[in-house]
């Protein structure tokens, strides 16, 4: 491994975070770094720690060392040091926030949200630790007890997303640390500086040399092969790209490494004849435009029951329209940048495949001429459900709506996908509701809502949206494996 530096820090809006990779309760520097852009104005932000493979090897060592020392610490050890944990988070949400927007782009009050949020998943982590309880039963032909309890799986790896840059990284941290497993985090290399903020935070707090360990790196697949590799490792939990994640479950099927995969999605948007079309128009776009559409549970094809398809269009073109593009930090701005050039020319290539495939263009389409990655937002008719044009998740300020003349029809183009994370339903009608919702073969289901992210809920999707579930009770046993214990009992010993 190369040598090691003494690690620099950089000031961010006034807010300082280091620059280096954290190794064994260490802020270190290898030399080599690589550039980061702030997406609104295409400017260098940061030059930040390129680890390699012997770095993400030397942290997996750091946190094998720590994992059996962690795992003893009492519940109420480890409640307490979270609780500390969570009161720092808070007194710096705006250092938070404002790195946040410098990094990923979203705006201001979105970023403000997605601490909120955050925040509350480490909370809802530390009042979990001391209520881990297992079962106690008498066996079945009698003689003896089936005690069952759990344990933590062991050292994981933690791979995060940049969309999200805090949420990920506190979710997936806070359940693996609170079930006592130690980390190596791999942070996004569009945003490393959240990940830094929030490993710092904990260090602050007083968690233990090798207990939470932190790699940036240029070369993502290089680090993700060496650590998958290596037999130390026991668990890995990744959000990303159905594409990415594929290939990681092949590598970790090598030494048979428990895997949470939450990858990616095509959330239809039901909106039913009987639907409250104001509400619906409101909710579809927070569930579109969050994030200039770059989320996973993002509506990404909008199914419009005829009744009301020509109302809802109108009333959401124009909505989508009032929208304001800019700078995230600029009051008023609803909708920030694609997070790199790159992002920013496969949206116009994919607004271009859909309007020469015949998709009628309502709105927007084009992109925002300025230094940083900006796009319209955009609202497209398709007439008809072409699986090459539908199918995909689109991960872009792009809307896609479709006209359907049932019920009946709208949850049969719902489930035709691969797809199964998120959807989206929208009627008064409550037993309805419950008899699609039942019907739709997606993991969550929000119902007259567009947003159902929460600390208690267990988030995920089946087929190939992934496995595991992150949040409530899922999110932590996710690291923890039951144990069973056979304890005989001699029932003659109790004597006359």
């Amino acid at each position: 491994m190369t040598a090691l530096a003494e690690s620099p820090a950089g000031l961010f809006a006034g807010h300082e975070v280091p620059l280096g990779l954290y190794l064994n309760g260490e802020w270190t520097h290898p030399g080599k770094t690589f550039e980061v852009l702030n997406p609104s104005t295409g400017k260098p932000l940061a030059e930040v720690a390129d680890g390699g493979p012997d770095h993400a090897l030397a942290a997996l060592g750091h946190a094998v060392a720590a994992q059996d020392a962690w795992r003893h610490w009492s519940p109420r050890e480890r409640a307490t040091l979270f609780h500390r944990a969570h009161a720092m988070l808070v007194e710096r949400a705006d250092a938070f926030a404002d790195v946040m927007v410098l990094e990923s782009g979203k705006p201001r009050a979105e970023a403000a949200g997605e601490f909120a949020l955050s925040a509350g998943f480490f909370l809802w982590y530390a009042e979990q630790i001391a209520h881990l309880h297992g079962t106690y039963a008498p066996g079945s032909p009698g003689g003896y007890r089936v005690v069952t309890t759990h344990q933590p799986v062991g050292p994981s790896f933690l791979v995060t997303p940049w969309n999200f840059p805090l949420l990920m990284v506190a979710r997936k941290g806070g359940a693996a640390l609170a079930a006592g497993c130690t980390v190596v985090v791999k942070s996004a290399k569009e945003t490393p500086l959240t990940a830094a903020l929030f490993i710092r935070t904990l260090h602050d707090a007083g968690f233990p040399p090798g207990v939470v360990n932190l790699v940036h790196t240029s070369d993502s697949a290089a680090v993700s092969d060496v650590v998958l590799a290596d037999p130390r490792l026991r668990k890995i939990s990744f959000t990303g790209s159905t594409g990415v994640g594929s290939l990681l479950l092949a590598k970790a099927a090598q030494h048979i490494v428990n895997s949470s995969m939450e990858l990616g999605g095509d959330g239809p948007f039901v909106v039913l004849d009987d639907a409250d079309v104001d509400l619906a128009v409101r909710e579809a776009i927070a569930c579109k435009f969050r994030n200039a559409g770059q989320a996973c549970v993002a509506a990404n094809r909008i199914i419009l029951h005829r009744a009301i398809a020509d109302e809802f269009t109108e009333k959401f073109v124009a909505a989508t329209r009032a929208l304001r593009v800019g700078d995230g930090f600029e009051d008023g701005v609803d909708v920030g940048p694609i997070i790199t050039p790159l992002q920013l020319e496969r949206v116009q290539s994919l607004v271009d495949t859909f309007t020469a495939a015949g998709a009628e263009l309502l709105a927007g389409g084009n992109r925002i001429e300025s230094a940083g990655n900006f796009f319209e937002p955009t609202v497209l008719r398709l007439r008809e459900a072409d699986p090459a044009l539908c199918n995909q998740e689109l991960f872009a300020p792009v809307a896609a709506l479709f006209t359907v003349d049932s019920a009946r029809q709208a949850l049969d183009f719902a489930n035709d996908t691969t797809y199964g994370l998120a959807s989206y339903l929208f009627t008064k009608d409550l037993s309805r509701a419950f008899a699609i919702a039942e019907r739709l073969d997606f993991g969550m289901v929000g119902i007259n809502r567009g947003i159902m992210a929460d600390p208690a809920a267990a988030f995920g999707g089946v087929k190939e949206s992934g496995l595991g579930r992150e949040g409530g009770h899922d999110g932590i046993y996710e690291f923890l494996e039951p144990k069973y214990l056979a304890v005989t009992v001699n029932e003659e010993e109790v004597g006359a």
